[in-house]
């Protein structure tokens, strides 16, 4: 077992970027959105460093740069519900699993291990795509970014996780791919584990200084 899971009862993971690569169905979805409104599509690449921060982040950010400035709150509000309805659609078509995550979540499951999943994606998608990977059993909480009214970088969702489980923060471990689930984790006053391989808006999560990195989950176990 990780040295980093010494002392530790609670494991928290983001989703996207740490636990999937759900990059290709979003930038189908959004892609579909934006042609809905007559702006040109913006593809994987951009939308890799647009994810993070929830779904109307990302559908501003998108507008953002189809449009070359700010999109109106209108504007905002039609291409996010497009965005929705098309992402529902399809929100486990092209999304694959990142290698070693089945293991890392076995292995902690069969350990008794708590197991939390602490989102910023919208909480309806997030069993559709678990329960295509028949991980959705292995989690005793899923939170997504509209559980509570804070999402990353608040600590909200982490510290509500550890109170369902009544852990202390100080034996709960957040696993992320990007500085949102850094600092959500340290403000909560947890430990802090990042994957390099995410999405980070195109900055290396190293520069968040996590307590540990690993490559693959499976060195977790």
């Amino acid at each position: 077992m990780h040295s980093v899971l010494s002392g530790i009862h609670l494991v928290t993971f983001d989703l996207d970027g740490t636990l999937i690569d759900s990059v290709p169905d979003l930038a189908v979805a959004v892609d579909r959105a934006l042609d809905d409104q007559g702006l040109s599509p913006r593809g994987e690449s951009r939308v890799h460093d647009w994810v993070g921060n929830g779904s109307r982040k990302l559908l501003e950010r998108a507008l953002r740069d189809a449009l070359g400035e700010a999109p109106s709150v209108a504007l905002h509000d039609a291409a996010h519900e497009a965005f929705l309805h098309y992402y529902a659609q399809a929100p486990n078509v092209r999304t694959r699993l990142h290698p070693g995550v089945r293991e890392a979540l076995d292995a902690l499951r069969e350990r008794g291990m708590a197991l939390a999943l602490v989102t910023n994606k919208p909480h309806a998608f997030i069993a559709p795509i678990l329960d295509g990977f028949g991980l959705f059993d292995h989690f005793g909480l899923c939170l997504g970014g509209d559980s509570l009214p804070q999402g990353k970088p608040d600590p909200a969702p982490l510290l509500y996780a550890a109170a369902h489980f009544g852990v202390a923060p100080r034996e709960s471990l957040m696993v992320g791919d990007s500085r949102h689930d850094i600092e959500a984790g340290r403000r909560a006053g947890f430990r802090t584990l990042a994957v390099p391989y995410g999405y980070n808006h195109g900055e290396p999560v190293a520069s968040s200084c996590p307590d540990a990195m690993v490559e693959s989950l499976a060195e977790l176990v």
